[in-house]
């Protein structure tokens, strides 16, 4: 049995796969001291960890040394690549794209080769479009919901509002409306800006991932909900590279 991880900058997700099938699935807190308790006792029969991470390396670390309490199963870490079964990277340097990114688009490439625009609405909400041939065209990253949140919280002191996540975008008419409706309002207008891109590159597939992918799809985004993106594409490289 095989456990995949793919770990935010403060949460992660993971699975457990037996031979192509998933057995069991969760979430965690980087911030825990166990992270992934929520896997129980099925972790001690873990004979393989592949791991993709964008967290900061206290907090990897910080998940080695809870996994080696854990488990015995060697441990590897999957990265950014410059190109994979036809899908081509824009970067030049790898190196600087998060993993996630990489391996959501590898995920949506094995099931979307129509050409496809994938949302990571995470820590950071990043997006990133892929044509027809596999080419990676680039993409964008914007603070994600908490991110402006804590900002306001932290660098705005009278600024006093709940956080209510609420969807609405019209005028707001004291602190926390003006707020709350001013993220969706900015989320209104990223999610045209990601249509229109989609129209002008021919791209017909909009898959959406992370912790804020439902809120974003109930602002309007024509997009399918693919929770699971990532560890997707970690599951079908560390596969490859067994076979080799």
């Amino acid at each position: 049995m095989k456990l995949f991880i793919d770990a935010g900058n403060t949460r992660l997700k993971w699975c457990l796969d037996d031979r192509d099938c998933i057995l069991a699935t969760g979430t965690g807190s980087l911030e825990d001291e166990n992270p992934l308790s929520s896997a129980g006792e099925l972790i001690r029969q873990v004979r393989g960890v592949a791991i993709s991470t964008v967290a900061s390396e206290e907090r990897r670390t910080h998940l080695m040394d809870s996994l080696a309490k854990l488990c015995s199963a060697p441990v590897k870490f999957y990265w950014s690549e410059q190109s994979r079964n036809g899908l081509v990277n824009a970067y030049q340097d790898v190196s600087r794209m998060g993993a996630d990114r990489w391996h959501a688009m590898y995920g949506a490439w094995l099931d979307h080769k129509q050409g496809f625009v994938v949302v990571d609405a995470g820590s950071a909400v990043t997006i990133d479009y892929v044509d027809t041939s596999g080419q990676h065209l680039g993409g964008y990253i914007l603070p994600g919901l908490q991110m402006m949140l804590r900002s306001l919280r932290t660098d705005a002191a009278r600024i006093w509002f709940d956080p209510d996540q609420g969807l609405a975008t019209d005028p707001g008419r004291n602190t926390g409306e003006c707020v709350n409706h001013g993220l969706a309002w900015l989320s209104g207008a990223m999610i045209e800006r990601v249509i229109t891109d989609a129209q002008k590159h021919g791209l017909s597939d909009l898959l959406v991932t992370g912790g804020d992918a439902n809120r974003l799809l109930g602002l309007g985004l024509p997009g399918t909900h693919r929770p699971d993106l990532v560890l997707s594409g970690l599951r079908a490289i560390h596969a490859e590279d067994s076979s080799e």
